[in-house]
Protein backbone atom coordinates (compact mmCIF):
# COMPACT_ATOMS: atom_id res chain seq x y z
CA UNK A 1 0.00 0.00 0.00
CA UNK A 2 1.19 3.26 -1.01
CA UNK A 3 2.22 5.90 1.93
CA UNK A 4 -0.19 8.96 2.03
CA UNK A 5 2.24 11.23 1.24
CA UNK A 6 4.47 9.44 -1.55
CA UNK A 7 3.42 12.51 -3.57
CA UNK A 8 5.48 14.96 -1.82
CA UNK A 9 8.16 12.44 -2.61
CA UNK A 10 7.89 12.29 -5.85
CA UNK A 11 7.66 16.13 -6.45
CA UNK A 12 11.06 16.29 -3.90
CA UNK A 13 12.78 13.55 -6.97
CA UNK A 14 11.41 15.78 -9.61
CA UNK A 15 12.78 19.09 -8.50
CA UNK A 16 15.69 17.63 -8.27
CA UNK A 17 16.15 16.36 -11.62
CA UNK A 18 14.42 19.86 -12.83
CA UNK A 19 17.45 21.27 -11.06
CA UNK A 20 20.09 18.72 -13.25
CA UNK A 21 18.30 19.67 -15.95
CA UNK A 22 19.05 23.47 -15.56
CA UNK A 23 22.77 22.58 -14.69
CA UNK A 24 23.30 20.74 -17.71
CA UNK A 25 21.66 23.21 -19.93
CA UNK A 26 23.17 26.20 -18.35
CA UNK A 27 26.66 24.58 -18.73
CA UNK A 28 25.79 23.74 -22.72
CA UNK A 29 24.94 27.40 -22.98
CA UNK A 30 28.38 28.34 -21.43
CA UNK A 31 30.38 26.39 -23.56
CA UNK A 32 28.28 27.84 -26.61
CA UNK A 33 29.22 31.34 -24.88
CA UNK A 34 32.97 30.69 -25.09
CA UNK A 35 33.27 28.75 -28.57
CA UNK A 36 31.01 31.42 -30.27
CA UNK A 37 32.60 34.22 -28.05
CA UNK A 38 28.95 35.65 -27.40
CA UNK A 39 29.28 37.96 -24.79
CA UNK A 40 25.06 38.51 -24.28
CA UNK A 41 24.82 34.98 -23.92
CA UNK A 42 27.39 34.87 -21.40
CA UNK A 43 25.69 37.10 -19.51
CA UNK A 44 22.54 35.58 -19.56
CA UNK A 45 24.30 32.25 -18.15
CA UNK A 46 25.19 34.40 -15.53
CA UNK A 47 21.78 35.41 -14.82
CA UNK A 48 19.93 31.80 -14.84
CA UNK A 49 22.57 30.61 -12.16
CA UNK A 50 19.88 31.86 -9.89
CA UNK A 51 17.07 29.75 -10.81
CA UNK A 52 19.41 26.88 -9.51
CA UNK A 53 20.16 28.38 -6.65
CA UNK A 54 16.59 28.83 -6.14
CA UNK A 55 16.01 25.72 -6.71
CA UNK A 56 18.79 24.08 -4.03
CA UNK A 57 17.11 26.03 -1.47
CA UNK A 58 13.60 24.53 -2.25
CA UNK A 59 15.15 21.09 -2.07
CA UNK A 60 16.76 21.55 1.08
CA UNK A 61 13.32 23.02 2.63
CA UNK A 62 11.24 20.37 1.32
CA UNK A 63 13.62 17.67 2.75
CA UNK A 64 13.79 19.46 6.14
CA UNK A 65 9.89 19.78 5.95
CA UNK A 66 9.81 15.97 5.10
CA UNK A 67 11.99 14.28 7.79
CA UNK A 68 10.65 16.83 10.28
CA UNK A 69 6.79 16.08 9.65
CA UNK A 70 6.57 12.81 8.21
CA UNK A 71 8.68 10.49 10.46
CA UNK A 72 10.24 8.78 6.92
CA UNK A 73 11.28 5.14 7.05
CA UNK A 74 14.97 4.01 6.30
CA UNK A 75 14.73 4.00 2.03
CA UNK A 76 12.61 7.40 2.33
CA UNK A 77 15.36 9.16 4.44
CA UNK A 78 18.07 7.63 2.34
CA UNK A 79 16.08 9.40 -0.98
CA UNK A 80 15.94 12.66 1.13
CA UNK A 81 19.68 12.59 2.18
CA UNK A 82 20.76 11.71 -0.77
CA UNK A 83 18.69 14.12 -2.87
CA UNK A 84 20.21 17.03 -0.76
CA UNK A 85 23.64 16.11 -1.43
CA UNK A 86 22.98 15.80 -4.93
CA UNK A 87 21.53 19.26 -4.74
CA UNK A 88 24.41 20.38 -3.41
CA UNK A 89 26.88 19.29 -6.47
CA UNK A 90 23.82 20.76 -9.00
CA UNK A 91 24.71 24.09 -7.97
CA UNK A 92 27.73 23.66 -7.89
CA UNK A 93 27.74 22.23 -11.58
CA UNK A 94 25.74 26.06 -11.84
CA UNK A 95 28.66 27.88 -10.59
CA UNK A 96 31.39 26.23 -13.01
CA UNK A 97 28.80 26.89 -15.73
CA UNK A 98 28.99 30.57 -14.07
CA UNK A 99 32.87 31.01 -14.11
CA UNK A 100 32.79 29.56 -17.64
CA UNK A 101 30.57 32.21 -18.78
CA UNK A 102 32.67 34.92 -17.03
CA UNK A 103 35.51 33.77 -18.38
CA UNK A 104 34.33 33.82 -21.85
CA UNK A 105 33.43 37.44 -21.43
CA UNK A 106 37.10 37.91 -20.96
CA UNK A 107 38.23 36.12 -23.48
CA UNK A 108 35.58 37.31 -26.21
CA UNK A 109 37.14 40.65 -26.47
CA UNK A 110 40.64 39.08 -27.13
CA UNK A 111 42.32 36.88 -29.99
CA UNK A 112 41.28 33.73 -30.64
CA UNK A 113 43.73 31.00 -29.48
CA UNK A 114 43.65 27.74 -30.64
CA UNK A 115 43.59 25.45 -28.28
CA UNK A 116 39.56 25.63 -27.81
CA UNK A 117 39.37 21.93 -29.82
CA UNK A 118 39.18 19.92 -26.88
CA UNK A 119 36.38 21.98 -24.76
CA UNK A 120 33.37 20.43 -26.71
CA UNK A 121 33.97 16.72 -26.40
CA UNK A 122 35.31 17.63 -22.88
CA UNK A 123 31.81 19.34 -21.98
CA UNK A 124 30.33 16.19 -23.49
CA UNK A 125 31.97 13.56 -21.74
CA UNK A 126 31.21 15.83 -18.40
CA UNK A 127 27.83 16.10 -19.04
CA UNK A 128 26.78 12.57 -20.41
CA UNK A 129 27.87 11.46 -17.17
CA UNK A 130 25.95 13.55 -15.08
CA UNK A 131 23.00 12.74 -17.03
CA UNK A 132 23.67 9.44 -16.56
CA UNK A 133 24.05 10.07 -12.92
CA UNK A 134 21.02 11.69 -12.64
CA UNK A 135 19.06 8.79 -14.52
CA UNK A 136 20.21 6.71 -11.84
CA UNK A 137 18.44 8.54 -9.65
CA UNK A 138 14.93 7.19 -11.60
CA UNK A 139 15.96 3.61 -12.08
CA UNK A 140 18.48 3.50 -8.88
CA UNK A 141 20.70 1.33 -11.43
CA UNK A 142 23.91 0.47 -9.33
CA UNK A 143 25.83 -0.80 -12.65
CA UNK A 144 24.95 2.42 -14.81
CA UNK A 145 26.18 4.68 -11.67
CA UNK A 146 29.56 2.66 -11.54
CA UNK A 147 30.31 3.48 -15.54
CA UNK A 148 29.56 6.93 -14.62
CA UNK A 149 32.17 6.79 -11.95
CA UNK A 150 34.75 4.98 -14.36
CA UNK A 151 34.47 7.35 -17.14
CA UNK A 152 36.06 10.43 -15.13
CA UNK A 153 39.57 9.50 -16.25
CA UNK A 154 38.56 9.98 -19.43
CA UNK A 155 38.39 13.91 -18.93
CA UNK A 156 40.99 13.87 -16.24
CA UNK A 157 43.08 12.70 -19.25
CA UNK A 158 41.92 15.90 -21.56
CA UNK A 159 42.04 18.40 -18.62
CA UNK A 160 46.14 16.87 -18.27
CA UNK A 161 46.50 17.50 -22.14
CA UNK A 162 45.04 20.74 -21.95
CA UNK A 163 47.61 22.20 -19.55
CA UNK A 164 50.44 20.64 -21.44
CA UNK A 165 49.48 22.10 -24.56
CA UNK A 166 48.35 25.16 -23.00
CA UNK A 167 52.04 25.49 -20.96
CA UNK A 168 53.77 24.92 -24.20
CA UNK A 169 51.57 27.69 -25.98
CA UNK A 170 52.33 29.92 -23.46
CA UNK A 171 56.30 29.01 -23.52
CA UNK A 172 56.35 29.35 -27.21
CA UNK A 173 54.34 32.47 -27.09
CA UNK A 174 54.04 34.57 -23.76
CA UNK A 175 52.06 37.33 -25.06
CA UNK A 176 49.47 34.51 -24.85
CA UNK A 177 49.80 33.77 -21.07
CA UNK A 178 46.66 35.46 -19.80
CA UNK A 179 44.89 34.08 -22.27
CA UNK A 180 46.04 30.63 -21.89
CA UNK A 181 45.79 30.94 -18.09
CA UNK A 182 41.63 31.59 -18.27
CA UNK A 183 41.73 28.75 -20.70
CA UNK A 184 43.57 26.60 -18.04
CA UNK A 185 41.09 27.56 -15.42
CA UNK A 186 37.93 26.68 -17.63
CA UNK A 187 39.28 23.12 -18.59
CA UNK A 188 39.40 22.98 -14.43
CA UNK A 189 35.93 23.93 -14.38
CA UNK A 190 34.65 21.24 -16.72
CA UNK A 191 36.81 18.75 -14.95
CA UNK A 192 35.26 19.73 -11.49
CA UNK A 193 31.74 19.19 -13.55
CA UNK A 194 33.12 15.63 -14.02
CA UNK A 195 33.37 15.11 -10.59
CA UNK A 196 29.98 16.37 -9.14
CA UNK A 197 28.53 13.70 -11.78
CA UNK A 198 31.19 11.14 -10.25
CA UNK A 199 29.77 12.68 -6.63
CA UNK A 200 26.25 11.96 -7.35
CA UNK A 201 26.97 8.94 -9.05
CA UNK A 202 28.41 7.44 -5.49
CA UNK A 203 25.18 8.97 -3.93
CA UNK A 204 22.78 6.98 -6.07
CA UNK A 205 24.48 3.60 -5.45
CA UNK A 206 24.01 4.89 -1.61
CA UNK A 207 20.64 5.09 -2.46
CA UNK A 208 20.13 1.66 -4.35
CA UNK A 209 22.16 -0.49 -2.35
CA UNK A 210 22.66 1.20 1.13
CA UNK A 211 26.22 1.10 1.09
CA UNK A 212 28.70 3.93 1.08
CA UNK A 213 31.26 3.45 -2.03
CA UNK A 214 33.00 6.51 -1.40
CA UNK A 215 36.50 5.96 -1.37
CA UNK A 216 36.39 2.52 -1.35
CA UNK A 217 38.32 0.18 -3.72
CA UNK A 218 35.49 0.36 -6.11
CA UNK A 219 35.68 4.08 -6.46
CA UNK A 220 39.82 4.16 -6.48
CA UNK A 221 40.79 2.10 -9.16
CA UNK A 222 39.56 3.66 -12.20
CA UNK A 223 41.07 6.95 -11.04
CA UNK A 224 44.24 5.40 -10.01
CA UNK A 225 44.36 4.26 -13.73
CA UNK A 226 43.51 7.80 -15.11
CA UNK A 227 46.47 8.77 -12.87
CA UNK A 228 49.64 6.49 -14.71
CA UNK A 229 47.40 6.00 -18.25
CA UNK A 230 48.75 8.54 -20.09
CA UNK A 231 46.27 10.69 -22.41
CA UNK A 232 46.35 10.09 -25.66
Amino acid sequence: MKRFFDAELENFRSHLLQMGERAIDLTRLSMKALMDGDIPLADKVIALDDDIDKLEVQIDDEAIRYMTLRGPVASELRLIVVGMKASHDLERVGDEATTIARRSRKLAIEPRLELYADFPRMTNIALEMLRDALDCFVQEDEQKALSVIRRDSEVDNLNRLMYRRLTSFMIEKPETISRAIELMFISKSIERIADHAVNIAEEMVFLSKGHDIRHSEITKAPREESLSTPPM
